[in-house]
């Protein structure tokens, strides 16, 4: 069999859709080759660009034949900036890749197959959808301020003030805020030399609300000109609640660090999920597509049912969002989360909906839980994990005890299908409700019913 051959230009038949986006095709040694901007259907010429042991990347070149499905990018930057992976596939496809990669994972990692998987839940709005955008920021040719996201497979910044998937009043909110930056004499962070003093600007808004907040994040507190920015920035843009300048110094790709400084107005602002209302600071978490988590999280309450006498657990409950919406559902539910900050948020906006039958526990789940099921009776758990799922020690517990239901809700399937793996000798898979909250990315949401076995 031939041997590929690093800037080797090669034809292709693309015949699958990986999770990260890229289209997956075989090279003629049966080696998987991942070829991004493409899609299941095409036959693309692509350049050979890196090759390990068991697979190799190539660089698009020529589209021969498109496959079903292909589309225009409106995104006149597409094809460099890393933001987003899908635009060249229209969203009906995207959605049945989305679903048939979830289904594969489950086969393949979890080894099951006798379950019930739904069509995704689509977007209303697949573009113009996101609450939050994290801007690294640098200088353009000509010495100005500039901001985008990083192009593909680099740390190299791609401009872009009008991204095609944030909210249209974060896109205005970037451009005035560069605007006003660039009057000034400010430095830009350098990755390289670890100094410069902007590091990012990151920008939420309430999509139910209209309100925004705006957080500057420096390389150090050596901001002379802040509050007359802020201030001015404030006057600018109505919409803007509060300016917060955050202070990371550290060598690091993690955007925030410790400590926060209120510019001018508020530090947070206000957002609903159906009629729960919700207060956000700069670093809370919260879904970043609020339409699409109400489907979610009613997805989480139609598979929790209408018992209300019941006893449930959230687990990695945040600053409270899944807790809170489901209040009404359950007599008791026990909230867990590590971070100290988001506890705190969450019995405010506890308070902010007068809920009473929600208890914060703080602490690590992997901690919290025997505790809480030794002296509770529990009926159900709502799991909504990071990217790398539930740790062993969770799931040691969970085969253990005698839950009627868990929930697991996961931002990453292929995790979730390893975890499923690992609960299925006890716990049956019922349902799969996949929830796209990402349109144009390979991301995914999935809500997993699980009961116990009989």
């Amino acid at each position: 069999m031939p041997i590929l051959k690093k800037g080797e230009i090669k034809n292709f038949k693309i015949e699958d859709l990986a999770h990260g986006g890229d289209g997956v095709a075989r090279a003629e040694n049966g080696m998987a080759v991942f070829i991004s901007l493409s899609l299941p259907g095409d036959l693309v010429k692509a350049k050979i660009t890196k090759i390990k042991k068991d697979y190799a990347f190539a660089e698009l070149i020529e589209i021969i034949e498109a496959g079903e499905g292909r589309t225009e990018a409106p995104c006149p930057v597409y094809n460099e900036c890393g933001g987003c992976q899908l635009q060249h596939i229209n969203y009906q496809k995207e959605l049945e890749f989305k679903q048939n990669n979830i289904k594969q994972l489950i086969n393949r990692i979890a080894e099951i197959d006798n379950f019930k998987l739904n069509e995704v839940l689509a977007a209303d709005d697949d573009f113009r959808y996101r609450n939050k955008a994290q801007f690294p920021l640098a200088l353009d040719d000509n010495d100005q301020i500039t901001a985008g996201f990083y192009k593909r497979g680099s740390h190299d910044i791609v401009p872009n003030h009008n991204c095609l998937i944030q909210h249209p009043l974060i896109n205005r909110i970037l451009r005035i805020t560069l605007e006003e930056l660039n009057k000034f004499q400010l430095s830009v962070y350098n990755e390289k030399t670890l100094k410069g003093l902007l590091r990012h600007l990151v920008i939420r808004v309430g999509t139910c609300t209209n309100q925004a907040l705006l957080v500057m994040v420096t390389n150090g507190d050596d901001f002379i000109d802040k509050n007359l920015i802020a201030r001015t920035l404030m006057r600018k843009i109505p919409e803007l609640k509060g300016v917060v300048q955050n202070i990371n110094s550290q060598n690091t790709n993690v955007i925030f660090g410790s400590k926060d400084i209120l510019l001018a107005g508020e530090n947070k602002i206000t957002e609903y999920i159906g009629s729960t209302a919700y207060l956000i600071s700069a670093r809370s978490f919260f879904q970043v597509n609020t339409m699409q988590a109400q489907k979610l999280y009613d997805t989480a309450a139609k598979y929790l049912g209408n018992t209300h006498n019941s006893r449930v657990i959230d687990a990695f409950s945040g600053t409270g969002s899944i807790a809170l919406y489901l209040a009404d559902k359950a007599e008791k539910i026990y909230a867990v989360e590590s971070l100290k900050a988001a506890v705190k948020d969450a019995r405010e906006n506890a308070g902010l909906n007068n809920v009473k039958n929600v208890d914060f526990e703080l602490g690590r789940v992997e901690d919290k839980l025997a505790k809480i099921l030794e002296k509770n009776q529990i009926d159900s758990i709502i799991f909504d994990p990071p990217r790398k799922g539930l740790d062993q020690k969770t799931i040691q517990l969970l085969l253990k005890k005698e839950l009627n239901k868990i929930i697991y809700i996961s931002c990453n399937p292929a995790t979730q299908a390893r975890d499923l793996m690992n609960l299925k000798e006890k716990y049956r898979l019922v349902e799969i409700q996949p929830v796209d909250l990402f349109p144009q990315t390979y991301h995914i949401e999935s809500v997993a019913l699980l009961e116990l076995k009989n």
